[in-house]
Formats: C-alpha cells, sequence, structure tokens
C-alpha cells in the first residue's frame, strides 16, 4: 500500500514516499514420509494424517508440554457424576468458515464419530459414551455407559477435533447422495485451529496458513507447507538444501550424518510408541500359538535395535511403552531361546519349515524385515518380504490379507486403555488397532473392567495381567519402543514433539539470517 498519495491541487511533488516495509512471510516447510490418509478427523488414525490435522483442528481438553490435560475448547470438564461429565465450553471461538462453536456442535461431533453407519476408525476411542446432552448454548454433558477416568484422555486424543457443523452437514449430504462417508471435510477441513486449510496441489502439498481469529495463543508462522517425501535420504538432502526446515521421520542410521551437516541437526525425544511383528492369527500357520511363540523366541531384538537402529531404541517387553499409565516393568517377555523355538515347530508340524510373507512399508521397516528374514532362517522358515506403500499396507493389514506384517502403535493418550483396547480387544479387529485380529474372551474382559475401575491399584493389575497374556499368546512380537527423530534446520526454534509422536507447529518460529 502507497504510504501518502499527490494532492492534485497543489504542485506536483517530484519525490516519491517512501513505502512502509512489510514483514516478509514466513513459512515453514515442512517433508514428512507420506500423504494423509484423510483430513477428516473422524476418517484417520495414521500418523501423518494427525500430524496435518493437528494444525487444524482443536479438541475440548488437550495434553500440555508437561503432558497434563488442561482446558482447550472447553474452558472446564468436570465429572459431576460417576458417569457424567460437564463441560462448559469457550463462547469466543468460531470456526475457519466464520461459523460458531457451540454446544450442538460437540454433540454432533461425539455423535458422529459414534455413529456406526459412518463408520469411524476411531469409534472406540468414544464408546462407552451413551449420549451427548445439550445443556444451553455452551455447556454439554456427556453420559458415560459405566464410570471411566480415562475421558479426558481419549478427548484429548486428534479423534476428538471438532469439525464445523456445517462441515458435517454437508458431507452428510453427500452420503445421502452415495458419496463416502469423510469426502467432503477431506476435501475442505474446517476446524478451530491455530492454522487453516488453504489447499491441496496437484503434486499433493498441503498449505495450511495462521488463522488469524484463532482464540489461543497466535502461531507463529504465517503458513506451513506439508510435503511428502517417502524416501529417507530424499528427505535428509531436502533437509540440507534448505528445501525443508522440517521433516519427520529421520532414519536412526542417518542421525549421525544430519548433526554432522552444517545447519542441521536432530531433534531426539521419547515415545509412547511400540513397533512390533504382527501375525494374523486367523490364518493358517499363524493361527497356531506355538509357531508365533516359536517366532517370538528366535528374534534378536538387541540385533534388530543395534543393526538397524543404530542402538537408538528401547527393547520392549510387552506392548506399552515406560512412558504410558499401566506400563508393568515386571511383564516376563518371550526370551530368545533358538532351540526351544525349533522344538515348538516341529510340534506344531512345521518340522521342514514353512514359508510365509511379510509386509513392510518403508525404509525402516524394510530394512528390519531384512534382519527378521534372516532370523527366522535359523528355525526353517522362509520369509518372503514384500515392500509396500503406506495406504495399500494399512488397507491390507485392515482387511486381513496378510500373514506377517511390520507395524506400530503409539499410545497417544499416554494411557493403557488406548495401549490395549484397540490393538488387542475383539471388537476392534482391523482398521481401528487390532490388525492381528486377536480374540481372547479373558483378554476382552480384563480390558472392559480396566476401563469400569476407577481405583487407579487396581487399573494396574488388570492391565498387567492382561499384557501378560498378550505377550504369552503372541499375536504379536513387540519389538521396540521408538525414539522420535526429528530433523531441522538450525534457525527452527520452539519445534515439541509429543511422545504420541505428534508434532507441536504453533510455537515455532525461523530465526532470520
Amino acid at each position: 500500500m502507497m504510504a501518502a498519495c499527490a494532492d492534485d491541487s497543489g504542485p506536483e511533488d517530484e519525490t516519491e514516499a517512501p513505502a512502509e516495509e512489510t514483514a516478509e512471510e514466513t513459512q515453514l516447510k515442512a517433508g514428512l514420509a507420506s500423504e494423509p490418509v484423510s483430513l477428516d478427523p473422524h476418517a484417520a488414525n495414521d500418523g501423518n494424517s494427525l500430524y496435518v490435522m493437528n494444525t487444524l483442528y482443536d479438541t475440548l481438553v488437550e495434553q500440555n508440554t508437561d503432558l497434563e490435560i488442561q482446558p482447550a475448547l472447553a474452558e472446564s470438564l468436570e465429572q459431576i457424576e460417576d458417569t457424567v461429565w460437564e463441560a462448559k465450553l469457550r463462547e469466543d471461538v468460531t470456526f475457519h468458515d466464520g461459523s460458531p462453536f457451540n454446544a450442538e456442535v460437540v454433540k454432533a461431533n461425539l455423535d458422529r464419530v459414534r455413529d456406526t453407519e459412518i463408520g469411524s476408525p476411531l469409534g472406540f476411542l468414544f464408546d462407552m459414551i451413551e449420549n451427548v446432552k445439550v445443556i444451553d448454548e455452551y455447556t454439554v454433558q456427556i453420559e458415560t455407559a459405566y464410570p471411566f477416568s480415562a475421558l479426558p484422555a481419549h478427548l484429548a486424543h486428534p479423534g476428538g477435533h471438532m469439525i464445523s457443523l456445517e462441515a458435517i452437514e454437508a458431507d452428510n449430504e453427500a452420503i445421502a447422495n452415495g458419496e463416502e462417508p469423510f469426502s467432503v471435510v477431506n476435501e475442505n477441513p474446517i476446524g478451530t485451529g491455530y492454522f487453516k486449510f488453504e489447499e491441496r496441489a496437484v503434486s499433493g502439498e498441503i498449505t495450511v496458513v495462521k488463522n488469524e481469529d484463532y482464540w489461543g495463543e497466535q502461531a507463529g508462522m504465517d503458513s506451513i507447507a506439508f510435503h511428502f517425501v517417502p524416501e529417507d535420504l530424499t528427505r535428509i538432502a531436502e533437509l540440507q538444501t534448505e528445501d525443508s526446515d522440517f521433516i519427520y521421520p529421520v532414519n536412526a542410521n542417518n542421525v549421525e550424518e544430519v548433526d554432522n551437516n552444517d545447519g542441521t541437526h536432530v531433534m531426539q525425544s521419547d515415545s509412547a510408541s511400540m513397533t512390533y511383528l504382527g501375525f494374523n492369527v486367523e490364518r493358517e500357520p499363524f493361527d497356531d500359538e506355538r509357531v508365533r511363540q516359536a517366532i517370538a523366541m528366535t528374534l534378536d531384538k538387541d540385533e534388530i535395535i543395534n543393526g538397524v537402529l543404530n542402538g537408538v531404541a528401547l527393547p520392549a517387553k510387552g506392548p506399552l511403552a515406560p512412558t504410558v499409565f499401566g506400563y508393568d516393568e515386571n511383564i516376563e517377555p518371550i526370551d530368545r531361546d533358538v532351540e526351544e523355538a525349533q522344538s515348538l515347530m516341529e510340534d506344531a508340524g512345521y518340522a521342514d519349515g514353512l514359508e510365509v510373507t511379510l509386509m513392510a512399508y518403508d525404509t525402516n521397516t524394510g530394512d528390519i524385515a531384512q534382519v527378521i528374514q534372516s532370523q527366522l532362517n535359523e528355525i526353517g522358515i522362509d520369509v518372503d518380504i514384500q515392500m509396500t506403500e503406506t495406504a495399500t499396507y494399512l488397507e491390507d493389514t485392515a482387511n486381513g490379507s496378510v500373514d506377517m506384517f511390520l507395524g506400530s502403535w503409539g499410545t497417544v493418550t499416554l494411557d493403557a486403555d488406548y495401549g490395549l483396547y484397540p490393538m488387542f480387544h475383539s471388537d476392534n479387529a482391523g482398521a481401528p488397532g487390532n490388525r492381528s485380529f486377536y480374540a481372547n474372551e479373558e483378554v476382552d474382559g480384563l480390558l472392559e473392567d480396566a476401563r469400569q475401575e476407577g481405583d487407579e491399584a487396581e487399573r494396574l493389575s488388570l492391565y498387567a495381567d492382561a499384557q501378560q497374556m498378550i505377550v504369552d499368546e503372541a499375536p504379536i512380537v513387540p519389538i521396540y519402543h521408538s525414539v522420535l527423530l526429528s530433523g531441522l534446520r538450525d534457525e527452527v526454534n520452539g519445534y515439541y514433539q509429543f511422545p504420541s509422536s505428534f508434532p507441536f507447529f504453533r510455537d515455532v518460529t525461523i530465526e532470520a539470517e
């Protein structure tokens, strides 16, 4: 804009008034491993989707960087009865489309994510909710089927992101016209977050821009451009050439390269994740727990961690990381014993060995698969490694068309319910998390009882029993708890990564050169 303009009534001024200097817009260039499955928070539970969506949406309550639950869109969340929680909502919040945030919106979102006809893969997070009741414009009550002390942690999960009511209604109309659920919100995601969706390029790059009307603390950057680079070395090259300011993840074998490069470094953070070898227990030969146990006895976790991850990981005893409430250090893992493994294979009728396929989906899991392939040769198992893209991997493991697969699970809420119930309860077979199709009535009962138990010590006891049973029956083999590795340009400040693996971009700034 011009700082001044000429007065037509006076003599012409030969000198031009100087223009005001405007601050250069700042953009964070973020390189992720793959494109989001969806930008509808009720449609996707994969990391890359959540990394982008966390900039666009807010939850009623949220986890702060001290890993404590604090108010967000709800000014308060109080358990007023054993099975009733009351949320008092902020009155100063609008969605990116200008529509209001209120109790009706909360009800619409929690009803939608629980609607079995729509089929959200995150419905398990809220299946203890029986009713959502609007008390007044900014007060809502959530009624649960039983006392559930972990509800605030579940509401802080991205599955609790609040979508514009108008966007939900548009999606419902599209469904009525024969379109797939979640398609409208995915194409035009509308939340209340500190960034708002701007565009998705033909290349797949997604740009989000600062929400100037954000109800909370403003974002430090004007925009973020998320681009998607499956190859680890290409992501690192982009960081080194300044085509990216941030990349995730960094392969453990490349940490030294990034740290030794001028202008880049790796941030290491504790995680709540577990990487595992999974079996489809409904398919032969993995319907025989002796085969699964034999494989568990043959895996050398230290060789995997040291050989593939450069030692940057913690061997896993069970499915929960030490950062998670419910972790039991007394779990007895299946220790390596190749001789006993061979005996189990003989007992199961596979003295002459067998042939299986193992699905992996990126460089890291591919490298792990090669080590496992070599190790299982010791007991006569011939492993055919099947490399695929993330989207295909998620689809195939969800529909049960895979023998063995390498997977990971992050306990986002830092509560054992989320680390165990989705992965091992029979109701959650497939996409919700139980990709091994494991079904054990006793484990189901322990997990259900733990959900309903108000006494903390008793909850821990129930979870300990469930974990030991899961480890013993080996529907999966827990391999390691990862260290989160993010690559950053040195001029990037204010970045934080939650143990869930979610990047926190709100406070990020880039120091001027």
